[in-house]
C-alpha cells in the first residue's frame, strides 16, 4: 500500500485538497459570501517542478546514518504553515530549503548533531509536525553559518511508561498527537490536549511553543499539563524533578516551556492525564448583541463551573463556519467528566446566558458514554474548526488572503482592542486590497480576560500576496500592542513575532534570557532568530 502523503505546500493530507470542480464551488461561495470578485482558481503546484538550492553539505561517517540531503525532505521541511509559508511554498519557492535533514533516533544522534554543528558553524532547527505559524521552524537564518540542518524528531514518538495511580505517562517528545492518544487509549486514559493541528503536531513541539488545546478554561496551555520535561542542550541533560508542584526556585520546566528550541531539544516528558470522560452536557446559545454575548462569557468564565467548552462566535465567524446562518452571535458552552454528569453546572450557565439575554433555541444536549448525537451546533463547529486550515490552503489557491492572528487581554481593556484591532485591519485590507473581512472568536476564557482569535481575509493581486499580507499583519501586531494585548496567547513567537515579542517583554528578563542562551548553546547553533539574538 502507498503511504498516505501530506502536502508539499499546503495544510494536511494532500488527498483532501479538492479538485477543480470543488474549487469553483467554493470560489462562488467566496464570491456569495465574502463579496470578493475577481477571483479565479490558480494552478497548483508541483512537487516535480520545485527547484531547491544545492546542498553546501558533506554527510560522512555517523551522520551520513540519519541525516539526508534528499531533495523532497528537504522540500518538505522548508516552510511552516502561515499563510506566508503558503503562498511562498504555492509558487514553488523553497529558496531557504535546510542543507539536510537528520531524522532523530536517539538522544545520541542529537549529541552527535550538537557536536559536529557546533564544531563547523552549522544552523540546527529542532523540527516536530512543521505546524508553525510563526517562522518557528523556518530555516532562514544569518549568513554567517555554513549551513542549516533540520532535526526531525518524529521517530521518537513512543509512550514509554503509564504511572495509572499518579496518572501521569512518560512520552517522547516527536509523539503526533493521535498516535500518543492511541497508546494511551488501553489505559482508559488521555492528554486530552487537542490544538487546532492535533492530527499533525507533536507534544515536543506543543511544549515548546506552550500551545494551547482542547480545554477552554483552566487547563487551557500544554504548561498546566507538564509533570516534568526532559531537553537535551549542547552541554547536557537538563531535566527537573518529576512532582505534582514545586517551590524550589524558578522552575526549569517553565523555562523548557516556550523555548522554541533555543535552548535545548526537548525528547520526552511526563504529562499528567485525564480519564477518558463519560459525561458530556452541551448547548449553544444565541445572542443579537455583541456585547450581552461577552458579557455573558465573561460571567460564566468568573462564575467558577469551569466549563470545558466556553467558546464565543462572532456572528460572521458562526456564518463562515456554517455554525448559524441567523446573524446572531453563538456561545458554545460545554462540560465533560469522567466521575459525574454535568447536568447541574449546565443548568447554572444556562441560567446565566438566558439572564445576559441568550437564548438555547435546541435546549441542553446530555451525552452518556457510547451515545452520539449527531447534527448540533457543537458538532458543526468542530468539524468546522478542523478543516479550517485545509480551507486556508483552498482559498489560497482562489486569490483570497486568509489567516488569523491572536492575542489576551484582561475583560476591562477588551471592548477598545477589540474595536481598535478590527478598525486596523479593516482599514488596512480597504487600501491594499480594496475590501475585506474580519471575524471574531473567543478560543480560551479566564476569570480576569479572553483570548480573541481573530480572522482576517481578502482579495489578493496576484505576485503582491506577501507584501499585502505583511502589512496586515502588521497592522494587527502593532494594534494589538497599543491596546494591552499580547503578540500570541497560544501560537508562539517564532521569527515572525519577534519585533513584538522585543517590545513585549522586560529588558532585563531579556538580558538574562540571552545570558542563559549563551551558557546553554555556546556556539548559538539552536533555531538562531527565535525568540533572541545573541
Amino acid at each position: 500500500m502507498t503511504a498516505r502523503a501530506q502536502s508539499f505546500w499546503g495544510w494536511g493530507w494532500a488527498d483532501k485538497f479538492p479538485d477543480d470542480d470543488a474549487r469553483k464551488g467554493l470560489l462562488a461561495f467566496a464570491e456569495t459570501t465574502l463579496g470578493f470578485t475577481g477571483l479565479s482558481p490558480r494552478a497548483l503546484p508541483v512537487l516535480e517542478a520545485v527547484e531547491v538550492p544545492r546542498s553546501r553539505l558533506e554527510l560522512r561517517g555517523p551522520l551520513a546514518e540519519f541525516c539526508t540531503v534528499d531533495r523532497e525532505q528537504r522540500v518538505r521541511h522548508t516552510w511552516g504553515r502561515s499563510y506566508r509559508d503558503l503562498i511562498r511554498g504555492f509558487r514553488g519557492d523553497f529558496s531557504v530549503a535546510p542543507d539536510a535533514v537528520a531524522h532523530v533516533r536517539d538522544e545520541r544522534d542529537l549529541e552527535a548533531l550538537f557536536e559536529h554543528c557546533g564544531r563547523r558553524g552549522i544552523a540546527l532547527i529542532p523540527y516536530g509536525g512543521g505546524t508553525s505559524v510563526v517562522s518557528g521552524v523556518e530555516p532562514s537564518v544569518d549568513p554567517s553559518f555554513n549551513g542549516v540542518i533540520t532535526a526531525d524528531l518524529r521517530k521518537l514518538d513512543r509512550v514509554l511508561e503509564v504511572d495509572p495511580v499518579s496518572r501521569a505517562a512518560r512520552m517522547q517528545a516527536g509523539g503526533l498527537g493521535p498516535r500518543l492518544e492511541a497508546q494511551l487509549a488501553p489505559h482508559g486514559l488521555s492528554l486530552r490536549h487537542f490544538p487546532q493541528s492535533f492530527e499533525f503536531s507533536t507534544l515536543g513541539g506543543w511544549l515548546a511553543t506552550r500551545a494551547g488545546g482542547h480545554f477552554a478554561t483552566v487547563y487551557t496551555h500544554i504548561d498546566d499539563l507538564v509533570e516534568s520535561i526532559r531537553m537535551v542542550t549542547p552541554i547536557g541533560v537538563w531535566e527537573a524533578r518529576r512532582l505534582p508542584g514545586s517551590g524550589a526556585g524558578p522552575s526549569p520546566d517553565r523555562v523548557a516551556l516556550g523555548s522554541e528550541g533555543t535552548l535545548g531539544v526537548i525528547t520526552e516528558a511526563w504529562m499528567r492525564l485525564h480519564p477518558r470522560p463519560r459525561f458530556r452536557s452541551s448547548a449553544s446559545a444565541l445572542f443579537r448583541e455583541w456585547k450581552a454575548a461577552v458579557e455573558a462569557t465573561r460571567a460564566l468564565a468568573q462564575s467558577g463551573l469551569y466549563p470545558t467548552n466556553c467558546r464565543l462566535l462572532d456572528a460572521r465567524e458562526a456564518m463562515l463556519n456554517q455554525v448559524d446562518q441567523s446573524g446572531a452571535h453563538v456561545l458554545l458552552v460545554a462540560f465533560e467528566s469522567a466521575d459525574h454528569a454535568g447536568t447541574a453546572k449546565m443548568a447554572r450557565a444556562a441560567e446565566i446566558i438566558r439572564a445576559h439575554g441568550g437564548e438555547i433555541p435546541r435546549g441542553v444536549v446530555e451525552r452518556d458514554e457510547g451515545a452520539k448525537v449527531e447534527g448540533t451546533e457543537a458538532g458543526s463547529w468542530r468539524s468546522a474548526f478542523l478543516e479550517a486550515p485545509y480551507l486556508q490552503s483552498v482559498l489560497l489557491s482562489l486569490g483570497v488572503i486568509a489567516d488569523t492572528f491572536e492575542t489576551a487581554c484582561t475583560w476591562d481593556r477588551f471592548d477598545a482592542l477589540h474595536a481598535g484591532v478590527t478598525a486596523a485591519v479593516t482599514e488596512t485590507m480597504q487600501r491594499l486590497c480594496g475590501g475585506g473581512r474580519v471575524t471574531c472568536r473567543f478560543t480560551h476564557v479566564y476569570p480576569d480576560g479572553p483570548a480573541p482569535y481573530f480572522t482576517f481575509l481578502a482579495p489578493a493581486r496576484l505576485g503582491e500576496e506577501v507584501a499585502q499580507w505583511t502589512e496586515i499583519k502588521k497592522a494587527a501586531s502593532d494594534a494589538l500592542l497599543a491596546h494591552g494585548g499580547t503578540i500570541t496567547h497560544h501560537h508562539a513567537v517564532g521569527r515572525l513575532h519577534r519585533p513584538w515579542y522585543d517590545q513585549e517583554r522586560p529588558e532585563p528578563f531579556a538580558a538574562g534570557l540571552r545570558a542563559m542562551k549563551r551558557a546553554v548553546d555556546p556556539a548559538g547553533i539552536l533555531n538562531p532568530g527565535v525568540l533572541l539574538d545573541l
